[in-house]
């Protein structure tokens, strides 16, 4: 355990693009905390939160020294250096450093792919975003859901064709509907409150099975075929880890009534593709709302872009304008917790990495 002289006498080394009035928040959030942050030696945001930022950025090899000179000397690092895990493994080394916090909610993706020694992931406590993207994750979940069953997809159909078809289709109300959440954490609790507002009856799995208010029915991941036999809705908010792999299989697809809605907006490493595709042609499925896949970006080759029951959305549905400013308040409190040599929000496990 670090004594509290080495914790009040801390560098912070700002390894991302920040706007500058989030950067001097920080500083004057704890004025005997040293934050470094060069603007000229990181690469300008294309967008709002864009953490890698401009992928065309050079720096020359002075300012590339600086920059990793900068690193070197932090105890903390806001961001991993280049978001890459091959930033990652680089700075691990640094017997000085003790704390990542990342940008993103999985951010046990980088540190696995880092592949770190034992002795990196004991010493070098890494914390997530998770939960600041929980609001945008949710209401894009429930955008998917709603296309779905109010045949959205049939709808730009026609008005793309001009037509309009002799006999009307009825939608499907929300109010009334069942929906299955896998992931009852802090997205998917998010999205259970939203749908809850539309009158939807929930249902989920966790990994702790445990009454949770508002939930009909909590289940573990062997429970989940059960519930979705009489779901009109699958949204999967969970990360991807190997327990997590394909999860969403030919199995669990087999076992949803014709017509059921699938969105995800965890990882696509969850779903199987192939049976995804399968449940889609073969009618299981009426509609996927897909903002990840196994593979990203989506290949050119691959059939979801031109299904007409499948959504593609570019790995976004978590951006939104306020990002930096809800992971750089996060940052600010984790701060003041790690000085206290209090429990840090949202820590990386070091070995399921989520």
């Amino acid at each position: 355990m670090m004594n509290i002289m080495t914790r009040n006498n801390l560098t912070v080394a700002i390894a991302v693009p920040l706007e500058a009035e989030l950067v001097q928040a920080i500083r004057a959030a704890n004025p005997a905390v040293t934050v470094l942050y060069e603007s000229e030696l990181l690469p300008p945001e294309r967008f709002p939160a864009d953490h890698g930022g401009d992928p065309s950025f050079q720096r020359t090899p002075e300012k590339e020294a600086r920059y990793w000179e900068m690193l070197r000397n932090a105890d903390i690092l806001y961001g991993f250096p280049n978001e890459s895990p091959a930033g990652l493994a680089s700075i691990a080394s640094s017997g000085k450093l003790q704390w990542i916090q990342a940008m993103t909610a999985g951010a046990g993706g980088t540190v696995k792919a880092a592949n770190l020694s034992a002795d990196d992931l004991a010493r070098i406590t890494v914390t997530s975003s998770a939960g600041i993207h929980a609001l945008p994750l949710a209401e894009f979940a429930m955008m998917g859901a709603l296309n779905g069953l109010k045949r959205t997809p049939e709808l730009a159909a026609d008005q793309d064709a001009r037509n309009w078809p002799e006999l009307r289709k009825p939608t499907r109300l929300a109010s009334g509907s069942r929906v299955v959440i896998t992931g009852l954490g802090e997205i998917g609790l998010e999205t259970a409150r939203l749908a809850r507002a539309l009158g939807m009856n929930v249902s989920g799995t966790k990994r702790k099975v445990e009454a949770i208010e508002g939930i009909d029915t909590v289940t573990d991941t062997a429970g989940l075929p059960g519930l979705l036999a009489t779901a009109d809705v699958l949204i999967n908010t969970l990360p991807g880890t190997p327990n997590t792999e394909k999860m969403i299989n030919a199995v669990v697809f087999n076992a949803m009534k014709p017509g059921t809605i699938l969105v995800n907006v965890g990882r696509g490493t969850v779903v199987d593709e192939d049976a995804l595709l399968e449940a889609l042609n073969n009618g299981q499925l009426s509609y996927a709302c897909l903002d990840v896949f196994a593979v990203e970006p989506l290949p050119d080759t691959s059939p979801l872009w031109q299904h007409p029951r499948v959504m593609v959305s570019p790995h976004t549905s978590a951006l939104s304008a306020t990002e930096n400013r809800l992971i750089a308040e996060r940052f600010i409190e984790n701060l003041k917790r790690f000085q206290a040599q209090e429990p840090l929000l949202h820590t990386v496990d070091p070995v399921h990495f989520y």
